[in-house]
């Protein structure tokens, strides 16, 4: 085909077509891709210099699959052989949850994947054996489990795991609320809003200080991320009055805290209470406030010194937010600096392929983000 013909079933000039030909011209449209495309008979993958395969999900359902099979273990509690095996030493425990953690904060979901089938059982041994000192550990492993599935969309499987968090660290305040941020999470991700409100309010208000201006930071933070999370659970069931009230309680609370902290892996502060706003409003439909409130903490010093996890899970809820005000571009530009601060956060999470699906779909997203559809197979 001669670029003559090319030029005029494509609608272009001769001159246009030599220059994207010699690279003087790019393509950064993909409506126009789209064009070509059908001209040329061909997939548009094979102008992104891509071929179009779905994304790699066995490994990742194997791994969920060892994981349920370490929640669903009773060989501990029934005395069984297998059990009978050596315990860690509470120092090499301790490191083992500091580091899953941090490798859930900078969302490294597939080694973390790895990691939790063996970290289950060496802290199920290890609370066995000294049930004082292996109490706090292995919430924290229920804990780190339950985050982990709600980002994989096992909402059912991390309700587990939180549920397991929650009877170990029965009759301590401050374990039990911990553990209830999970719990509130998986509530909210199952669509029991009502429940995950009582939930952890409930928890909140048991560790709130009597003193107005009592509270230690740890006792502050964990409360404050418990009132977001009932903030979140009454914007997903509609009740923006209860939410607004909530979010402000909370930013009380940050104040205090202030930023750059992490009591009980919650990076709570005014930056993630700000971050908790733009998620209320895209749950209420809000798309103009969640777009305002979005600019608004990104901007703060506090933003960066976030985990990569929050930062590219907040990301996730800007692009919804541009997306509520037909905004293709910034929500694909938002999708991008998500992938780029943690991409496992983008493509190993169900829920950000759909969002990732609903901005490659608008005729006027940029190229980048159907290069990035296509090679996470997202259609």
């Amino acid at each position: 085909m001669s670029q003559q013909v090319f030029a005029d079933r494509l609608g272009k000039s001769k001159s246009w077509v030599d220059k994207i030909e010699r690279g003087v011209r790019s393509l950064d449209k993909v409506s126009t891709l789209q064009d070509i495309a059908a001209v040329l008979r061909i997939d548009t993958a094979v102008l992104l210099g891509r071929e179009v395969r779905p994304a790699e999900v066995t490994e990742r359902a194997e791994g969920v699959d060892r994981i349920r099979s370490a929640l669903s273990a009773y060989e501990i509690v029934l005395g069984l052989p297998a059990a009978r095996l050596v315990v860690a030493p509470a120092d090499r425990l301790a490191r083992n949850v500091e580091h899953a953690w941090t490798t859930f904060q900078h969302a490294r979901y597939p080694q973390l994947i790895a990691l939790v089938p063996d970290l289950l059982a060496g802290a199920q041994r290890t609370f066995a054996d000294d049930p004082g000192s292996g109490r706090a550990p292995l919430v924290e492993v229920y804990r780190v489990t339950a985050s982990l599935l709600v980002k994989l969309g096992e909402a059912e499987l991390g309700w587990l795991a939180a549920d397991r968090a929650m009877a170990v660290a029965t009759g301590d305040p401050l374990l039990v609320a911990a553990a209830a941020v999970q719990l509130g999470q998986v509530l909210r991700a199952s669509g029991w809003t009502r429940a995950a409100m009582s939930t952890v309010l409930a928890a909140a208000y048991r560790i709130a200080p009597r003193d107005p201006e009592g509270g230690t930071p740890e006792e502050l933070s964990l409360c404050g991320t418990l009132l977001v999370q009932a903030a979140l659970a009454a914007a997903r069931h509609g009740d923006d009055l209860a939410a607004a009230e909530l979010i402000d309680e909370a930013a009380n609370l940050a104040a205090r805290v202030g930023e750059g902290h992490d009591h009980h892996r919650t990076a709570f502060g005014p930056t993630a209470v700000g971050l908790a706003r733009t998620a209320a409003a895209v749950e209420l439909g809000d798309g103009h406030d969640a777009v305002a409130w979005h600019e608004r903490a990104t901007a703060r010093d506090g933003w960066r010194w976030l985990p990569p996890e929050h930062r590219a899970a907040h990301l996730l809820d800007a692009a919804r937010a541009y997306l509520h005000v037909d905004d293709p571009a910034n929500a694909s530009r938002a999708l991008i600096d998500a992938d780029h601060t943690a991409p496992a956060e983008v493509r190993h999470r169900p829920a950000a392929r759909t969002v990732l699906a609903q901005v490659a779909r608008d005729p006027h997203a940029p190229a980048t983000i159907i290069q990035l559809a296509t090679t996470l197979g997202v259609t």
